[in-house]
């Protein structure tokens, strides 16, 4: 089986006096699989998946596609892909029902497949009352809701999600991580960016971690635990990216909130920084 994404010493930096924000990235994504892809603000991830959407060019090595390298067949397997960003603009003027026509129209599909496809899903992530009513009028979750609707609705190959179930109710949240773990079992490439360490533990086949523009993790969480000997992901993650100061950085925040003078506030930083 040949991998769906390929990349091959990838190298980004944003200025010729800038340092890389990516250091050379090895990777090989397999059709199927449900990738993890965690790591601190400013790591790269967030900039690995623009080069992946197409939306960042002027990279360094190669990243393959379908087999293809995306500089030199920049559109067509944009049409196979799908996308979800952790802040996205939606054209608030339309309604839920106009917004997904015009997705489908970007993609060139039956227009009639649309607009059933549309009822379905909507009826299904139960907010059918809303599919014709202005978007401006939805609340967060309903915002989420049509987002991830109009990311699958020309069926694609590879899912690109960051923090997809921010905003959703408990029980959305449960219909979305079976629906990607039914998609994965199609042969549906997931990848998954979120901070919410629970989740990604629960719903990856394998996790990556990037760390100041490197890998410092590959595998699934079974495997990262023995190697790091921790037993959460998120005990993994601090080990690896060196951040264990979460404890004295809290109660830092906690006496600063309980604080009634501002005497206390000196006895409170002298004690803090002893402990420090």
């Amino acid at each position: 089986m040949d991998a769906v994404i390929k990349m091959t010493n990838l190298r980004m930096r944003y200025n010729d006096k800038a340092d890389y924000v990516l250091k050379g990235i090895d990777l090989e994504i397999m059709p199927g699989q449900i990738i993890g892809y965690i790591g601190p603000n400013g790591a790269g991830k967030s900039t690995t998946v623009k080069i992946m959407l197409g939306m960042i060019q002027n990279y360094e090595g190669d990243v393959e596609i379908f087999g293809e390298n995306i500089k030199t067949n920049a559109v067509m397997y944009k049409q196979r892909i799908g996308y979800v960003p952790e802040v996205a603009v939606i054209y608030d003027s339309l309604s839920g029902y106009e917004y997904l026509i015009f997705i489908g129209e970007l993609y060139k599909l039956d227009l009639k497949l649309v607009e059933y496809k549309a009822k379905e899903m909507f009826k299904l992530f139960g907010i059918q009352e809303a599919l014709y009513n202005r978007i401006s009028s939805y609340s967060k979750g309903m915002k989420q809701k049509l987002l991830i609707i109009s990311s699958l609705i020309h069926d694609p190959d590879i899912l690109f999600f960051d923090e997809p179930i921010s905003g959703l109710d408990a029980n959305s949240v449960m219909v979305f991580k079976e629906m990607i773990k039914q998609l994965s079992e199609q042969g549906k490439t997931i990848f998954y960016s979120s901070h919410i360490m629970e989740v990604v533990e629960k719903i990856s086949d394998r996790i990556i971690l990037l760390n100041k523009g490197v890998i410092a993790a590959d595998g699934d969480f079974e495997m990262l635990k023995e190697k790091s000997k921790e037993g959460s992901l998120q005990d993994i993650f601090n080990q690896l990216t060196g951040f264990n100061e979460h404890e004295i950085i809290a109660k830092s925040l906690v006496e600063t909130i309980r604080l009634n003078s501002i005497g206390e506030h000196d006895s409170a930083d002298t004690m803090i920084q002893q402990e420090v």
